[in-house]
């Protein structure tokens, strides 16, 4: 069984186990996040659990395309950061966008669309990642350790619980 709507029978009650269960995953990464004052909890890990729970048959919400998507995000954001010198300065939504943060920003989503692509596991979140770390908002390692700390948390928690709902994620019919 792979479709949420034939596991609750109903459209409301699809609507309800996605609510519900990107509530709990969400909350379970920012507690982790207040425990540890560490920003566990970013804009890109939104529509990663609406994946998991809303679309699970798709191929975008198996868990290694999450794995691979923000990771290949986190590099690409940091690379760009640091080719464009950066690295230093106040994030983009702050001092502002300059044609610096511009290119790193527009250049870490066509280098993460190109290496997801060419591997064949497309995650749409890992733009919104990728975007984060080159606009210089999650910078620092231990900002950067956070992140991927909380993608794997959330990658692990939202999978499972799934699987123990009988719904599996990334089996897409075609």
């Amino acid at each position: 069984m792979t479709d949420v709507s034939r596991l609750t029978k109903s459209r409301p009650g699809a609507a309800i186990y996605a609510a519900v269960l990107s509530l709990v995953v969400l909350a379970a990464a920012g507690a982790v996040g207040l425990a540890l004052r560490q920003p566990w909890l970013f804009p890109s890990l939104g529509p990663t659990v609406m994946l998991f729970f809303e679309s699970p048959s798709q191929q975008a919400s198996r868990p290694v395309n999450t794995l691979a998507g923000h990771g290949v995000g986190l590099v690409a954001g940091v690379a760009m950061l640091y080719a464009f010198g950066l690295q230093d300065r106040p994030p983009a939504p702050l001092a502002g966008l300059n044609p610096a943060f511009l290119l790193a920003g527009a250049l870490s989503v066509a280098l993460t669309t190109l290496v997801l692509t060419l591997l064949k596991t497309p995650h749409p979140p890992a733009g919104a990642t990728t975007l984060i770390v080159s606009l210089g908002i999650l910078t620092s390692p231990a900002e950067l350790a956070a992140m991927a700390g909380a993608i794997v948390l959330i990658t692990a928690v939202g999978w499972g619980l799934n699987v123990l709902f009988g719904v599996r994620p990334g089996q897409e019919k075609g």
